[in-house]
């Protein structure tokens, strides 16, 4: 008995441990989003957001999570039930695994594998089923437009997203998020990789279905889009499983991008800062552009949001691989491992 603890049962405790450790504040922190958006955009607004519940309204997201478990979860007769309550169920498990691979500081991760931004990419490419799903599901065709436009969408700016990591994967010669951070890149690489940034940060927007590329929630079009059929629980599963894939954008951003828990510029005086204090911060600034955005554009229509994807970002960041992969070989800013590469390739 002792031994099969100490073989499976003690490692499994861990596993489990560590994955609440990520998971809890990880909850904690998507609630609180909620609140800070309506704080920011009520500044923006001139307005004072939530502020009854709790002092500064800082309990205002229980308040809420508790009134949505205390509806009345509604099928309707129509719908095929067992793939409308797994669509919600689905959105959220997928934003949740992703996290398995996030360093968050060093050493600080469930899985340091060597594929993660790979791992990252399948994961985040899969959240569209979760949409179609709900849309097909519902028995409604304002439903399934919804989903349809989302899986679009979702599709077209995937593309971009996949040629921005590719020209990261060019400077740091690595598919491991923690050699990814730790890689060094002079200052010129980073000038030459700030255009991918801001395709980044704008397909991120496009990808989370976020505004002003809110489209498959169109509410003056689609009263509600995929999840029109939704209540209770089940749309407060979709609810949260886009403020987590907010998030997740915004860490995939510090790490390819604001390199991740490290001190910002290399000053020496603010190392005494823990990294994860650091990530947080740098994930934080991030969601201030999403909420940013939403507060400030207004929605694009659909041929423009297509037109943007597929005849702006899809050409220009395919040059943009050209111009840093040729920079980076006669520059001499290559990393060591994609030197080797080369030489063994005849």
């Amino acid at each position: 008995m002792a031994e099969l603890w100490t073989m499976y049962g003690m490692p499994l405790a861990i596993i489990v441990g560590k994955i609440l450790l990520i998971v809890g504040p990880l909850l904690g922190a998507m609630a609180y989003l909620t609140y800070a958006e309506r704080k920011v955009m009520a500044a923006m607004q001139m307005r004072q957001g939530p502020m009854v519940v709790g002092p500064f309204g800082l309990l205002q997201p229980l308040a809420d999570g508790l009134k949505l478990l205390g509806k009345e979860t509604i099928i309707p007769s129509g719908a095929n039930k067992f793939v409308f309550v797994l669509a919600p169920m689905l959105t959220f498990a997928l934003s949740l695994v992703a996290w398995a691979v996030i360093p968050v500081n060093a050493g600080w991760v469930l899985a340091d594998i060597n594929v993660g931004i790979l791992y990252l990419f399948a994961i985040s490419s899969l959240g569209v089923y979760g949409i179609l799903m709900a849309g097909w599901a519902s028995n409604s065709r304002y439903a399934f437009l919804g989903g349809l436009r989302s899986a679009a969408q979702m599709v077209s700016y995937e593309v971009s997203i996949g040629l921005v990591i590719v020209t990261v994967l060019l400077a740091t010669g690595s598919l491991n998020l923690t050699e990814i951070v730790m890689a060094e890149r002079p200052l010129w690489v980073t000038a030459l990789l700030f255009p991918m940034f801001v395709i980044f940060v704008i397909s991120a927007l496009a990808e989370t279905n976020r505004a002003p590329f809110d489209l498959p929630e169109g509410e003056s079009e689609l009263v509600g889009g995929y999840n029109v059929e939704y209540s209770s629980m089940t749309f407060a599963l979709f609810f949260l499983g886009e403020y987590m894939n907010m998030i997740l954008m915004a860490a995939m951003t510090t790490i390819l991008f604001l390199g991740g828990w490290r001190v910002p510029f290399d000053i020496a005086f603010l190392e005494f800062v823990p990294g994860f204090v650091w990530f947080a911060a740098k994930v934080a600034f991030v969601l201030f552009i999403f909420l940013w955005s939403r507060a400030t554009l207004p929605r694009y229509r659909y041929d423009q949001l297509m037109r943007l994807g597929w005849k702006v970002f899809l050409p220009f960041s395919l040059l943009w691989v050209l111009v840093v992969a040729g920079a980076l070989i006669y520059g001499g800013g290559l990393p060591p491992a994609t030197v080797e590469v080369i030489h063994v390739i005849p």
